[in-house]
């Protein structure tokens, strides 16, 4: 830890100089001029933060993907949100060679984040990075120390640190206003269809599959280790916790860096339990789950179930009931009363049986919050370190269940002390040449 810092300390003079004459033209952007981005992944998330960003003054320059079927038509949506075709290109290391393009949107899968963003931020793009931020501890250090050395905007796609009364009821919460918060709740109520178990098979035609399993072990293709479905395989993803469960921890912690800063923000120990009880298809990662977070007199726990909606709870939100469709919350338990903190409102229940106050959503826009920054080079809402704790909760979650175990965590250090197990999955092997590139 001594050595990174130290190494950090030498290093940011001229990591500054190098970027001092960017930073410069970019800080001195006027309200109006363009924003030049690419987006390098376009299949789902990635479409939808591309075309919320043109709704926000955004132009998308380029358009990266593996996929041809893809490059066509969110190629096809993104030229009718702006008015104009963006460039089409497979290989994201020419988006970063084209110094016309000011920032990138990173939405590939989650096993690829840490060497593209790193790169990115070496070859002076800002970048907005999808969650969950890294696959490991290991990584999100790395990814952080690019982005302070190379002086580059970092919004995660953690979007709730942008919503109005997800800030609010933090806030209200920080304050006192329900008492002493001896624990928070976060929970994700899902209905996850079977994937099946089909065989393995070529890949389609007109995509490097060699380069999509990228920084991932060498294996034979399958259709569910491909499009979104490799969520559910340790190889790229980071399974429930960190795809949705980052949503509602990331509001949870939130609320601690509030109370108790942000350097004491990470927990002592972290007990996780859980397993597949629900469909026997080719899923690596559980679909039900509690993990317990230890801190000094206070308790966070996560809770996912994939098999069924919230439904006493759900008091008429609309939630579908159909494959994909989620019930998000986070409750802070006080003292003098409970808030409880959905996508639609979050509404405080007194000791003495009393209800309010209460919000409804507001605006608040992740994106618009990038662009700004990038203008300013003020630290965005969701920027690296922000992203960085938030997904190292899902990394600790995780790495308790792989293990089968309790760990305990130094929250100083970021390592398990004398647990060398543990330590071991702190980072992970690259398949060559495919390595994280050194910071």
């Amino acid at each position: 830890m001594e050595d990174r810092r130290s190494f950090l300390k030498n290093s940011a003079g001229t990591a500054l100089a190098a970027s001092a004459m960017l930073n410069l033209q970019r800080s001195a952007m006027g309200a109006n001029e363009r924003i030049n981005l690419a987006l390098i992944g376009g299949r789902n998330q990635g479409r939808g933060v591309a075309l919320r960003t043109i709704r926000q003054g955004g132009h998308f320059k380029t358009f990266c993907d593996l996929d041809d079927a893809i490059l066509a038509k969110t190629g096809a949506q993104i030229a009718e949100a702006q008015g104009a075709k963006p460039a089409f290109e497979k290989d994201f290391r020419r988006v970063l060679d084209d110094k016309d393009i000011d920032a990138v949107v990173i939405a590939v899968p989650d096993h690829w984040h840490a060497r593209m963003m790193i790169m990115a931020c070496q070859a002076g793009k800002d970048v907005y990075c999808e969650k969950p931020m890294s696959q490991t501890i290991h990584e999100g250090h790395e990814m952080r120390d690019a982005a302070r050395k190379y002086n580059r905007i970092v919004q995660v796609g953690t979007q709730r640190r942008s919503g109005e009364h997800f800030k609010s009821a933090v806030e209200y919460v920080a304050a006192g206003k329900i008492g002493k918060v001896c624990e928070i709740k976060a929970w994700i109520y899902q209905l996850r269809p079977s994937i099946g178990r089909p065989p393995d098979s070529d890949p389609p035609a007109g995509i490097d599959y060699d380069m999509w399993l990228g920084p991932g072990p060498k294996r034979p293709f399958n259709p569910n280790r491909f499009h979104y479905n490799w969520r559910f395989f340790w190889d790229y993803g980071n399974s429930e916790l960190g795809n949705q469960g980052i949503h509602v921890l990331d509001v949870a912690i939130w609320a601690i860096q509030q109370m108790r800063g942000t350097e004491n923000c990470l927990p002592t120990r972290v007990s996780a339990s859980g397993g597949i009880y629900w469909l026997d298809d080719a899923k690596e990662v559980p679909d039900t789950q509690i993990v317990t977070y230890y801190y000094d007199n206070l308790l966070l726990s996560f809770e996912l179930r994939s098999f069924a909606a919230d439904h006493l709870l759900h008091q008429g939100r609309a939630f579908s009931g159909g494959p994909g469709a989620a019930d998000f919350y986070t409750a802070y338990y006080g003292t003098e009363g409970t808030l409880v903190l959905t996508n639609d409102d979050w509404k405080v229940y007194r000791s003495d049986g009393s209800v309010g106050p209460e919000q409804k959503a507001t605006g608040g826009s992740h994106e618009r919050n990038f662009l700004d920054s990038i203008k300013s080079r003020k630290l965005p809402n969701s920027d690296v370190e922000i992203g960085r704790l938030s997904t190292t909760l899902t990394h600790l979650g995780n790495i308790s269940y792989k293990l089968g175990r309790d760990v305990h965590f130094d929250p100083k250090t970021e390592t398990f002390g004398s647990d060398h197990a543990a330590d071991q999955l702190l980072t992970k092997q690259y398949r060559a040449p495919y390595e994280l590139p050194r910071v």
